[in-house]
């Protein structure tokens, strides 16, 4: 799709209209919806110039997005942070899924671990690196297997299994609790 919308433009649109609601939700969960809008629409719009460049031997376009949505991400670090911060602080999250559900792919103990330490995990997100953080967080939530993430970000699957396992120790010091759930995540990925 991406190869033939080199000489016929209009068969990108495909692509968004398959990706973009998913890229959505993640690109929401770390920034919120104001800035998701953007932020999704700029990421379709880069792949779009860049789509010459795509390494077509690639069978799935979504890690080059998220990887693409992850850089975007990145100058908006500032607006995650403060984000996280005010989690952290209050314990009401501001980037909170309104609407929509998909409660059914959460498992009950994670989100009743994560409402109660949702101000520890906020401020053990805004301690990570953004290196750690991405693939953490596109582990975790974009649901992206090891190997994805490499592509995605662009980095060896080596550097993507040192940063998740730095960031799961970063994050069970800070919230013990966390363990049963780090532990069902990466027998799921690992």
């Amino acid at each position: 799709m991406i190869a033939r919308s080199a000489d016929e433009p209009e068969v990108f649109a495909q692509l968004y209209h398959r990706h973009a609601a998913e890229l959505h939700r993640y690109v929401a969960r770390r920034l919120g919806s104001d800035l998701a809008d953007d932020v999704v629409g700029e990421t379709f719009l880069v792949a779009f110039r860049r789509r010459e460049r795509y390494d077509v031997t690639r069978p799935l376009a979504l890690p080059w997005l998220y990887g693409i949505a992850a850089n975007l991400i990145s100058g908006h670090r500032r607006s995650e942070l403060r984000a996280y911060r005010a989690f952290a602080r209050t314990g009401a999250d501001p980037l909170a899924r309104t609407g929509g559900s998909d409660a059914a792919a959460d498992a009950v103990d994670g989100k009743v671990v994560a409402q109660a330490s949702g101000p520890a995990i906020a401020a053990a997100l805004r301690s990570l690196s953004d290196g750690d953080r991405h693939v953490l967080l596109l582990v975790a939530w974009a649901d992206l297997s090891y190997q994805e993430v490499a592509e995605a970000l662009g980095i060896p699957l080596g550097t993507v299994r040192s940063r998740l396992n730095r960031a799961r120790k970063k994050m069970r010091a800070a919230i013990p609790e966390l363990d049963p759930i780090l532990d069902e995540e990466l027998h799921h990925h690992g």
